[in-house]
């Protein structure tokens, strides 16, 4: 995360006592500051309290949809504090407007199914001093032949524990730390893992509490894999300047965190577990909004490797609930993450001890051009109309260690919504002992291997097609059999159900049929006589791969299934519950649905799990290049006719061909 501007506390008399700030509008820094000001006061919280999240405690759905604009609303924070000393950890509810503390409850962290606070960024600093400090490590990476000077610069990452029923881990906040190392301050420490030494950290005691060290000894790989400019060497020098212009300026507008384009209105939120959050989405054709998404964010992800040996088994990161995508989020760089004529959101985040860090364009707003759009020619007639697509790109990148991901979130002028994952960064790497193969993944480089691994993501989607009360059918397609009313053998059949309860609905793709799935608004017809309804359009992609009943299947359970559709509760927002940081297991999406509501014509949320499963190889090192995954919204029986027919026939006065002007494309 880059820390641009810290911002000291400010005194409780000092904040607003009243706000005309929409009751989405994620917290201001005076909020921020007035909710942790608060509630150290009424808690009397010493230094050693820790705000792992602080963010808007959103008002009920009713509330919201009954807002008027102008109107004064009471704003409430949600507050996760951990006491650094003791382990003990609360939730709160602080009304900011009035600067009471509605709720103070405590979370039971010591026993079963357990459950911890996210890693701190305070934590990654304290894991390093404890690492170093233990005798039991340093001589062990003494072992694979580094010295005192080398262990200054050797890198220590404190990776999520996870919960495999140890007891040494039973109750306590750990974090396993491995290492690696660098030969100098930009040497790329993924290039020299230290393998076969794992460090268990207790965060509380500040201990190493087990130091685990293979008996076999890997040579730590020292041949260097730099990605710096001046490792890199001279860049190519063929790649002429493409630039984008808009000279009369962008297509959207911008009122605070209120956006409109095209027909498309949506608020944009932020939180520190989910990052980017797109509410009240929806089209308007001339006669009034029509809703399409209530809610729509990244609920949770995961990271499950497939090497079974110490340095890796037990690497499962859950990267929103274990570390949060919105703490983690960059500062975009105008031209290089975002080209164009770009909107950025600047989003005030907490800091662990109750400072506020402004992150500095958090999240990047543009336009981009998305090829044709719609075309035809008459040969008969000589009439030859073609439109262009545009498309609204809403985007944030996360850091989560050695990983980058970038979610993009793209609306279309012809009512699609599409949700783009972009996967880069730098893969996990494991040492090879020389004139060996690595057999739990793909060599990278001599010396190297990369072990086999799944992204896995979950989306949440509060849906509100065309009203409140909507329903999920499932669809597949089939060829009829020969007979009577399919005499030539060339008909086929889409069959239909509807998803009634919860755990019908619990779904895989299937590309072999074709199976998709729509959420329609039983409740009206349009003009033909169908439910308006748009398609999840979903890649019939690998599940989890991991044995069932293991730790990883246990945790993260919302990877077993593509679809899952729940009757909307309001503490039911994520995946893997509020606490999958050592949980043990059995929360959040698996444990939702068993309470089996049903989901027809009702207030509904559906959640689709997809994601990347990645054979590493060399064209992965050292920097991954971008890998894709994600899904669309395809409207379905919404519109009357293709809602992009008004769009203008407009042509780019700066193509060219050897200087010619560019023709027109149509009138």
């Amino acid at each position: 995360m880059s820390v641009v501007t810290a911002i000291p506390a400010v005194p409780l008399a000092q904040m607003p006592l009243g706000s005309n700030a929409h009751p989405l509008d994620p917290l201001s820094t005076e909020e921020i500051l007035s909710a942790c000001a608060v509630l150290k006061t009424a808690q009397q919280l010493g230094a050693e309290c820790r705000f792992a999240m602080v963010q808007l405690h959103e008002p009920p759905k009713a509330q919201v949809l009954a807002y008027q604009p102008g109107e004064t609303m009471e704003r409430s924070a949600f507050l996760m504090v951990l006491d650094a000393r003791t382990g003990e950890t609360h939730e709160a509810v602080v009304n900011v407007t009035r600067g009471t503390v509605v709720s103070w409850v405590q979370h039971i962290t010591e026993a079963p199914p357990y459950g911890q606070p996210p890693v701190l960024v305070e934590d990654f600093i304290q894991c390093d001093l404890i690492v170093k400090a233990d005798e039991g490590w340093r001589k062990a990476v003494k072992r694979r032949g580094l010295t005192d000077e080398d262990i200054k610069l050797v890198q220590v990452d404190p990776f999520s524990a996870g919960n495999f029923g140890f007891p040494l881990e039973a109750g306590r906040r750990v974090v396993r730390a491995v290492s690696y190392y660098r030969a100098d301050r930009l040497d790329n420490a993924y290039s020299h893992p230290i393998e076969g030494v794992v460090a268990v950290v207790d965060l509380i005691a500040k201990r190493v509490l087990q130091l685990v060290d293979d008996e076999v000894v890997v040579p730590v790989p020292k041949q260097k894999h730099n990605y710096d400019p001046e490792s890199l060497g001279k860049p190519r020098e063929d790649l002429k300047p493409l630039h984008i212009s808009q000279p009369e300026g962008p297509s959207f507008s911008v009122d605070g965190w209120q956006v409109k384009w095209q027909k498309w209105s949506f608020r944009v939120g932020f939180t520190s577990r989910e990052g980017l959050v797109l509410q009240q989405l929806g089209f308007d054709e001339g006669a009034g909004v029509r809703p399409l998404v209530y809610r729509a964010s990244i609920t949770e992800m995961v990271v499950p490797y497939g090497d079974p040996t110490t340095s890796h088994f037990w690497k499962n990161a859950f990267d929103c609930g274990e570390y949060g995508l919105g703490k983690l989020a960059n500062s975009l760089e105008l031209g290089c993450d975002c080209l164009g004529l770009i909107h950025y959101f600047d989003v005030p985040m907490v800091e662990d001890q109750g400072a506020v860090t402004l992150m500095k364009n958090a999240v990047c707003m543009h336009e981009e051009d998305y090829g044709i759009l719609w075309k035809h020619f008459d040969f008969r007639t000589g009439l030859h109309q073609v439109r262009r697509s545009r498309r609204l790109v809403i985007s944030f990148f996360a850091t989560v260690g050695n990983y980058d991901y970038g979610f993009y979130w793209y609306l279309y002028q012809d009512g699609t919504i599409q949700l783009e994952v972009k996967l880069t960064g730098i893969i996990q790497t494991a040492a090879v002992a020389p004139g060996t193969e690595y057999p739990f993944g793909g060599m990278v480089t001599e010396g190297l291997g990369g072990p086999n691994h799944q992204h896995f993501f979950c989306a949440r989607m509060h849906m509100m097609v065309d009203g409140e009360q909507n329903s999920v059918t499932e669809h597949e397609y089939h060829p009829r059999p020969w007979g009577k009313d399919n005499p030539y053998g060339n008909v086929f059949d889409v069959t239909g159900r509807t998803l009634s309860r919860e755990l019908d609905a619990c779904r895989e793709a299937d590309g072999r049929t074709g199976r998709f799935w729509k959420i329609i608004n039983p409740n009206r017809r349009n003009a033909v006589g169908k439910h308006p309804g748009y398609k999840l359009v979903a890649q019939p992609s690998p599940l989890l791969l991991a044995q069932p009943g293991s730790s990883i299947d246990r945790r993260g359970g919302f990877a077993s299934k593509h679809l899952w559709v729940t009757q909307y509760a309001p503490d039911e927002r994520y995946a893997t519950g509020n606490y999958p940081n050592q949980h043990a297991g059995g929360d959040g999406l698996p444990l939702y649905v068993q309470q089996n509501r049903s989901i027809e014509n009702e207030d509904i949320v559906v959640w689709h799990s997809f994601g990347h499963s990645h054979v590493c190889k060399p064209e992965d090192f050292p920097i991954m290049p971008v890998e894709y995954a994600g899904f669309m919204l395809k409207p379905n029986n919404f519109f009357a006719a293709n809602p992009a027919m008004d769009l203008p026939g407009e042509r780019n006065e700066l193509s060219s061909r050897h200087g010619e002007a560019a023709a027109c494309c149509g009138g």
